[in-house]
């Protein structure tokens, strides 16, 4: 019987960022079905491309104001 090593294999997917440069912190929210719906549907509707996209913009906007 030989007795082989296996080499180890490389991590997969995107590696850690630093812990200065993460992208931000996730917050849980919950909506309604019927805001969920509106809020898509308004997120479809403008330049911005995805829902998180829409409500961190609108978010923006309004503690701007």
């Amino acid at each position: 019987m030989s007795t082989t090593k296996k080499t180890p294999t490389k991590k997969r997917g995107r590696p850690k960022l630093a812990k200065g440069e993460v992208k931000g912190r996730i917050v849980p929210v919950r909506f309604s079905d019927e805001e969920l719906k509106l809020f898509t549907k308004k997120a479809n509707a403008s330049e911005h491309r995805t829902l998180s996209s829409w409500i961190r913009h609108s978010l923006r906007e309004a503690a701007t104001r």
